[in-house]
């Protein structure tokens, strides 16, 4: 059983594997007669169907079985006696040879390849190097104020930021139109809900004041019917309340956690949170600036067979993810060419960590996983409920340890590459400007 290569793939592989006619013939009376024993066929009672009759039924299916079953146990035979490393499944194309006694086949397939690490020293990775301030600790603060604003009414003219309520009526042509009419509608003005023409012409009104304008849908707008058309409106105010924030003391402490209310502390965890996002965003920069190095300095062919797999996953991913955004998928195309360049980095990525880190020897520590859980459970209320969480399941535990395993390959390539610190601010950072 001799391996050749059969295509320009360096990576597609052939053998060539033969099984003996007379003992497939051997090998197919013994199950047959084996089936024969519970099969039901019609005027004939269990266990007393004649074999000819159960080899006219059965006979095909059951040569396709012990071929296939004769096939896959010599094709794993020559791959081991080869040690070749196979990616995927073999395809079995059967070969025609007049007069012989044997069966020939040859299997088509593919092996991983060897891989040569590059040289890493030529690559080069931009540290960002940030700080949290007590800037940014008061920003979020007030991002956190805004999220429990409350809103009392005012006798004012309506503005932006304003909780407005309002009853109006829209019509085309002098018809009222589906959807264009509301009593005491509520809404804040500024925030983008309704188009802006319509929210200017709130604006400056008083509870109790009226106003009729034009006003113009957009040739997009999501409406169909009124998509293009002008309408004329008539609103009236109802109510304007302006927002009230809270001020910070220790009940808006306790409101975001702090059992005691003490407004230091919560400066504190806020601090604390920054901090491990801003951690976390440099770890994501550095992480996927190294993946890069790796591809950069490292050139190997990949399998077909493993880009053909991980289309498929891609694409179901995106299937269940259009299915979450209401969307029928099965009415989208997903060509396999729009995932094709995604799928192989990922492979060729996957291959080259997994020979670095057997060369490396930079598998994920017991501890580094338990400390990666205690970090993120940190954010939560119960830290040690959703230690218990990732515990309970292997497969939670194992995406932690993918982690672990390239937070290593990281720490690894840091020390082979050429690193530059850059000084950015935590708002720049954190992608808010």
């Amino acid at each position: 059983m001799q391996t050749v290569d059969t295509t320009p793939n360096p990576l597609e592989k052939s053998i060539d594997l033969t099984v003996a006619q007379d003992w497939v013939a051997a090998e197919m009376d013994t199950r047959l007669k084996k089936l024969s024993k519970r099969v039901k066929v019609d005027g004939f009672r269990p266990g007393k169907v004649p074999m000819r009759i159960v080899a006219q039924q059965y006979g095909g299916q059951v040569e396709q079985e012990v071929l296939g079953d004769a096939l896959g146990q010599k094709f794993g035979e020559a791959v081991r006696e080869q040690k070749l490393k196979v990616a995927g499944y073999p395809r079995f194309a059967a070969k025609q040879v007049e007069g012989s006694n044997q069966y020939e086949f040859t299997a088509t397939f593919e092996v991983y390849p060897e891989i040569t690490l590059g040289d890493f020293s030529s690559a080069t990775v931009t540290r960002p190097v940030s700080a949290v301030t007590d800037a940014d600790v008061d920003r979020t603060i007030d991002v956190l104020r805004k999220q429990r604003t409350t809103f009392k009414p005012a006798d004012k003219a309506a503005a932006a930021g304003d909780l407005v309520s309002i009853n109006y009526v829209g019509r085309i042509d002098g018809v009222a139109f589906e959807g264009g009419t509301a009593e005491n509608y509520r809404f804040v003005l500024g925030e983008g809900r309704l188009l802006k023409d319509f929210e200017d012409a709130v604006t400056g009104l008083k509870k109790g004041e009226s106003k009729t304008f034009p006003l113009a849908f957009p040739e997009d707008y999501h409406g169909k019917d009124v998509a293009g058309k002008t309408a004329e409106f008539e609103i009236a105010l109802n109510e304007v309340s302006e927002p009230v924030l809270p001020e910070v003391d220790a009940e808006f402490a306790k409101s975001i956690g702090v059992a005691d209310g003490d407004v230091a502390k919560m400066r504190e965890e806020v601090k604390q949170n920054l901090e491990r996002e801003m951690k976390k965003r440099i770890g994501g920069r550095l992480k996927e600036q190294v993946m890069q190095a790796l591809l950069d300095t490292t050139k190997i062919d990949v399998p077909r067979v493993l880009v053909a797999a991980e289309i498929e996953q891609l694409r179901e991913r995106a299937r269940q993810d259009l299915q979450t955004r209401g969307m029928a998928a099965k009415d989208i195309p997903l060509p396999a060419d729009l995932f094709e360049e995604q799928a192989k980095r990922r492979v060729t990525l996957g291959l080259i960590l997994a020979e670095l880190v057997q060369v490396q020897q930079l598998t994920a520590k017991p501890e580094q996983v338990r400390a990666i859980v205690d970090e993120y459970a940190q954010s939560f209320e119960q830290p040690e409920e959703v230690v218990k969480w990732y515990y309970a399941e292997p497969a939670r535990l194992a995406d932690v340890e993918s982690l672990a395993l390239e937070d290593n390959v990281v720490e690894w390539m840091l020390g082979q590459v050429k690193v530059t610190d850059e000084a950015v601010d935590f708002t720049t950072l954190m992608g808010n400007n």
